[in-house]
């Protein structure tokens, strides 16, 4: 390649050759070649969909000079003759070169593509063209895909790093301005200065399958050298030396060289683009005024992971998307090594493992190499892991960047503890070794474990790799004499796989067997040798689902786990029954603040059952409130109905300023998905019976029943994305006054021009309706919340700030009008349209009909700010029914407003692309 860089227009000009030989046993009559860079030219490509599903904004909301294109302005053959070629708009990112005859085997064949690359801003993936002027280069040039299984590989661009080419030899002169400079892994051949302006640089690199530059003004990249290495670095450490830096790198690189194999090449860049990409996920991540590590075990383990994810990324010639789990495996179980090797007395929780104030805390306990299985049975406690074996594309973010490559280290950690005798890490470095010959794929891998494992391990393939069955054991019939225990194992998922047994006295291990519990009823019997507790997988080698029924006591007296109480959260503690404890204010208008202390066993990790109790004291009414809910989930593996929940709530509070109420809310939920995990839809059954008792109060005058009760049924259906949002939903009541059905269907759209619509339909009606007041009827502009479902401040008022407080429900309406209810049947539309960034336009139209009454039109408009949606925003009335409000006395008291203190609420805006 030959290649100038334009740094003004953020351009590339490129003439390129392509030697390209047919290494394959098939004559081939087309060449695909892959040109990711074109993946950022518009806002329908599979990598905006990608951006989109994830719920990231900058990518459709930059504008054209900050994306990303390919322009080919020639593509010929060996005899410069111009051949046909296609890139579709559903796959722009790779081409599909039709050869005008057939390349046969051992042939080769010659290209000569001439090409500008538009690059994209460095925002989208921290690859491109940043703000000072410089670029960070990946995957910018075209190149031959990889050919396996007598087929191209045809990848679309999803951002993850995972592009299938063909190994390559490359030579590259690059032209650039002379005030900048180049790093790259590639080898420097020379550099020339062609005037006072410019230089180019030669590189050239063998048997690669990808490289970088990076093109800075002020080269922030230092270099460490060995005798194996050299390494070009510009980690971010303000607070550790060069002298630091290069015993840290000099420490990794020997302990990669030999426990992995040789690395190929002469360089190996570690950027900190490349970390941003994939970080250490933990505590080291906090700011440094509160982190609980030293500066440089950070700065070593943030160049440990990205080292080690560029040596094999460089070295291995797989399939990077659908072998994915094999560099993962590799690179987290070599971490494991390594801190085994180097910090094996490192906690999870660094320092704060040795202050006093968490010394009660289950997680201190925890080394630092345990913190990988818990971050993987979080995705697997929530129902949401995925199998190792499955292409990279197909995981949801979570699991891509943290659960699943965890989850790989441990399976080898966990394969090698079984084997033991140094199989699994001699079984590495035979594999690695193979790829330094030629192209590999995931069988490669297990054949090596195959053939030198001395027992049969094709469970580990079947159920570890392949599958996302889940490994639960626990003691049955436990017996003990002073010198033997005999047991049995009870296999609770009815997956085979190996299982430590420990013997241990005083929590220090004086035994420990594999087992391999093929039926349920075998029994075991070993020598006791002074054990005073039985546990299974002590050391949590098996990535187990459940290990609070993993240990039963040998002492004569076998309690129960006590109790134990925590401030805060907690990691599970299977040695005890755990309660959390924390403070916590509520507010509304007729209990004012509610301080208030919560008791639950929620801990970091999910659990079948829940339980949350929250006593509060009213400093309003001077009495005590509060809330209570008690759940159990049942989750279903293997099916769209991925969770059953059956809940019993309570909640206890003032809803007028002189009488309080009793909401009971039995509740059964169904929750479905899709089989496709990384897709949006939800669906959600939901049956209740809400009941309802209330005090009698001066201030209520709807003459309805004080104390009801009614059977709620609910069906959603929601599928949203960043571009498209849809939910529909239907709702269904019956109580012995009345009985009513509903449904809305909501839609927003994001267009391309960025402008933003949004749009509801609300229709509902009484099956029957006894009833003598509207408490139960539908509300145009707020509902009079009589299932207690909304966060109301003042839920009684029908004046003041409080009353003005409006919720997405019933009819929608923003303007306040008469009549406010309907006690027979009504139908809404609203719409809101954005004019600029989060200032809209909005429009409400409906019907609404009461009992001996004509139906009444309604309509409002006004102005919204949608500030955040659904959490903030204010809406402004400008015309309605009641004329131009905008012009009426007391506007300020027309303005309506959405806002939500809840945390738990706002948080779901931050990880809903991640889960």
């Amino acid at each position: 390649m030959e290649v100038a860089v334009n740094l003004e227009l953020k351009t590339l000009n490129i003439k390129q050759d392509i030697a390209y030989y047919n290494t394959s046993s098939d004559s081939l009559n087309l060449i695909v070649l892959n040109d990711w860079n074109n993946a950022f030219v518009g806002k329908n490509t599979p990598l905006a969909k990608r951006f989109s599903d994830e719920f990231y904004r900058g990518f459709h909301l930059a504008k054209a000079v900050d994306r990303g294109a390919t322009t080919i302005l020639s593509l010929t053959d060996t005899n410069f003759k111009a051949l046909e070629w296609e890139r579709t708009e559903k796959n722009p990112d790779y081409i599909v070169v039709r050869l005008s005859k057939k390349l046969a085997p051992n042939e080769k064949l010659y290209l000569h593509l001439t090409y500008i690359t538009k690059i994209p801003n460095d925002r989208f993936t921290r690859f491109g063209f940043d703000e000072n002027g410089g670029m960070a280069l990946k995957n910018w040039f075209i190149t031959p895909a990889r050919f396996e299984n007598d087929r191209f590989i045809t990848y679309n661009n999803f951002n993850l790093d995972d592009i299938a080419n063909a190994v390559s030899d490359y030579e590259v002169a690059v032209k650039i301005p002379n005030q900048y400079s180049i790093t790259t892994d590639l080898n420097t051949v020379s550099k020339d200065i062609t005037n006072n302006d410019y230089s180019i640089y030669s590189f050239s690199g063998k048997n690669r399958t990808d490289f970088s530059f990076f093109i800075e003004k002020q080269n922030g990249f230092k270099s460490y050298a060995n005798e194996s290495i050299e390494v070009l670095t510009d980690l971010k450490s303000k607070k550790i030396d060069d002298i630091q830096k290069a015993i840290i790198i000099d420490r990794v690189a020997t302990f990669a060289e030999h426990f992995i194999g040789k690395y190929p090449h002469e360089k190996i860049t570690v950027s900190q683009i490349d970390y941003d990409r994939n970080p250490f996920y933990g505590l080291n991540q906090l700011p440094s005024f509160i982190s609980p590590f030293s500066d440089d075990f950070i700065f070593e383990i943030q160049f440990l992971k990205t080292f080690l994810n560029n040596y094999l990324k460089n070295s291995l010639r797989l399939d990077p998307r659908k072998d994915n789990w094999v560099y993962d495996g590799i690179q987290i179980y070599a971490m494991m090594k390594y801190m085994e090797e180097h910090h094996q007395d490192q906690k999870m929780l660094g320092r704060l493992s040795n202050m006093k104030l968490f010394k009660s805390y289950n997680i201190t306990n925890l080394t630092f190499n345990e913190q990988y299985s818990y971050y993987y049975m979080l995705m697997a406690r929530k129902n949401l892991d995925q199998p190792l074996g499955d292409p990279k594309n197909t995981l949801i973010k979570f699991n891509e960047q943290i659960a699943s490559k965890y989850r790989a280290g441990l399976s080898l950690s966990y394969l090698d503890d079984y084997l033991n005798h140094d199989i699994v890490p001699e079984s590495v470095k035979e594999f690695y070794n193979l790829n330094q010959i030629g192209q590999s794929n995931r069988y490669d891998f297990e054949k090596i474990l195959i053939k030198k494992s001395p027992k049969n391990i094709d469970w580990f393939f079947k159920t570890i790799i392949d599958s996302r069955d889940i490994i639960d054991y626990k003691f049955s019939n436990v017996s003990r004499t002073a010198d033997s225990i005999r047991f049995s194992i009870k296999n609770k998922t009815g997956i085979y796989a190996p299982i430590p047994v420990y013997g241990t006295k005083k929590n220090t291990v004086v035994f420990k067997e594999w087992i391999e519990p093929v039926k349920n009823d075998s029994v075991y019997e070993f020598a006791r040798k002074n054990a005073d507790k039985i546990v299974i997988n002590f050391d949590n080698e098996v990535p187990e689902y459940n290990q609070r029924n993993n240990w039963k006591s040998l002492k004569q007296v076998a309690l129960n786990r006590p109790i134990k109480f925590n401030f805060a959260k907690d990691l599970e503690d299977p040695n005890y029954n755990q309660i959390l404890y924390i403070p916590t204010l509520n507010y509304n208008l007729y209990d004012g603040l509610t301080p208030g202390i919560r008791f639950h066993n929620k801990t970091i990790l999910d659990k079948p059952f829940n339980f949350d109790i929250n006593p509060a004291y009213s400093i309003n009414a001077g009495t005590l409130s509060g809330s209570s809910a008690f759940s159990w989930n049942q989750y279903y593996r293997n099916s769209t109905l991925y969770n059953v929940r059956y809940s019993l709530s309570q909640n206890y509070y003032h809803y007028a300023p002189d009488a309080t109420y009793l909401r009971l809310n039995p509740m059964v939920q169904f929750r479905i998905r899709e089989k496709d995990f990384r897709d949006n839809r939800k669906q959600l059954f939901l049956l209740r019976h809400v009941i309802v008792n209330r005090e009698a109060s001066e201030y209520i005058t709807d003459n309805s029943e004080p104390n009801y009760s009614i059977f709620n049924v609910r069906y959603s259906n929601t599928k949203t994305e960043l571009i498209n949002h849809v939910n529909f939903m239907t709702d269904l009541q019956f109580s012995g006054g009345f009985g009513k059905f509903s449904g809305e269907i909501e839609y927003r759209r994001l267009f391309q021009n960025n402008r933003k619509l949004n749009l509801r339909l609300f229709a509902g009606s009484f099956l029957y309706n006894t009833t003598n007041s509207d408490y139960f009827s539908f509300g145009l502009d707020r509902p009079t919340d009589y299932l207690f479902d909304y966060n109301l401040f003042g839920r009684s008022e029908s004046t003041g700030i409080f009353s003005q407080q409006y919720v997405i429900a019933e009819g929608g309406f923003k303007s306040q009008l008469e009549p406010s209810y309907a006690n027979q049947w009504m139908t809404t539309v609203n719409a809101s349209y954005a004019v600029w960034n989060w200032v809209e336009l909005y429009g409400d139209i409906g019907f609404l009909k009461n009992k001996h009454q004509k139906e009444y039109f309604a309509y409002d408009t006004g102005v919204r700010l949608n500030l955040v949606p659904d959490y903030f925003e204010l809406y402004f009335p400008v015309y309605s029914n009641n004329g131009w409000e905008i012009s009426q006395t007391k506007y300020n008291e027309k303005i309506r407003f959405i806002i939500t203190f809840s945390p738990k609420t706002l948080l779901t805006l931050f990880t809903r692309k991640w889960f």
